[in-house]
């Protein structure tokens, strides 16, 4: 099984958004997750996107590692 290392960028990338560092970190100051939200849940993602996070999340996918990433930053 081939496995692979996503990083921000690559998920950004794959949720459809600009990867740029600039817009990352702009989008982790802008945006915030409440204490018991789940990210796929949050308000911010257009349907699809949502569905993205949870199927990778659901089937442990190779994605899940850095979404777990990103749900940390938008904790802080």
């Amino acid at each position: 099984m081939e496995t692979f290392n996503h990083n921000l960028s690559s998920l950004f990338s794959q949720l459809g958004l600009n990867n740029s560092k600039e817009f990352i970190e702009r989008f982790i100051a802008e945006h915030h997750l409440v204490q018991h939200e789940q990210l796929a849940e949050a308000k911010f993602w257009q349907p699809s996107q949502s569905r993205f996070i949870k199927e990778s999340q659901e089937q442990d996918a190779d994605w899940c590692e850095v979404i777990d990433q990103l749900d940390a930053l938008l904790r802080k």
